[in-house]
């Protein structure tokens, strides 16, 4: 192994590994709620509102996230309307923010699924009897439902974020420069294959370890043996 490409490769992959980690954290960020709240429609009374969020979650679930990155990216940008909108072609007019939207709404219906089942389980009578005490839905929800569903779906959204750092590096096909873009601008320079994708592996997995770790003692501390 040449250790004088590793130096050279380095920094490259740090400034990647920035962008990278904004896409993860915007994902999480943002997905999380989204997800939560796509979750909650799916066990809604609406049956217009359950369909819709099955649907939704049938399509994003049921395909690959690269041909959803390619369809975001280049598909809606034949679109007029979008091309002449401003916010939406804000949207998907960079390769980032393309990116950014694609995770979130991937990891939105894998997170929706994750938080259903949570709160499928949850003890009916604990809510009913928070509701006979008078408590409006939103307490119910805020200090009820949404701390045990937490804890519930935690060790599987634990899975789920390590699954959005690998997924980030898709944004590399639309040309976003994140570890992976860098990765093959550095092949294709030096032509140091091992070297340069053995680092990038250590690249995720710093970042997968300090992601799951965090969620570990966060799991911990919500934990009921604790």
């Amino acid at each position: 192994m040449d250790f004088n490409i590793i130096g050279y490769a380095v920094p490259f992959l740090l400034a990647g590994a920035k962008v990278t980690l904004l896409i993860a954290i915007f994902g999480v960020g943002l997905g999380l709620p989204f997800g939560v709240l796509v979750g909650l429609g799916r066990g809604a009374r609406s049956r217009f509102l359950r369909r819709i969020c099955d649907i939704y979650c049938a399509i994003f679930r049921g395909t690959p996230m690269l041909v959803q990155v390619f369809i975001i990216y280049y598909g809606l940008a034949q679109v007029d309307f979008i091309r002449h909108n401003a916010v939406l072609w804000w949207l998907i007019g960079s390769g980032l923010n393309a990116a950014i939207l694609a995770v979130i709404l991937n990891t939105g219906a894998y997170t929706a699924e994750i938080f259903r089942t949570a709160f499928l389980s949850l003890p009916r009578g604990l809510i009913e009897a928070a509701e006979a005490c008078g408590m409006s839905p939103w307490h119910v929800f805020a200090r009820i439902k949404f701390p045990l569903a937490l804890r519930q779906a935690l060790p599987s959204y634990s899975s789920e974020v390590a699954i959005i750092v690998k997924e980030s590096s898709l944004a590399s096909t639309i040309t976003v420069l994140e570890i992976t873009g860098y990765a093959k601008r550095l092949m294709s320079e030096t032509f140091a294959i091992m070297e340069i994708f053995i680092i990038t592996a250590a690249f995720y997995l710093a970042l997968n370890v300090v992601a799951l770790t965090s969620l570990k003692l966060l799991e911990r501390r919500l934990s009921f043996n604790r």
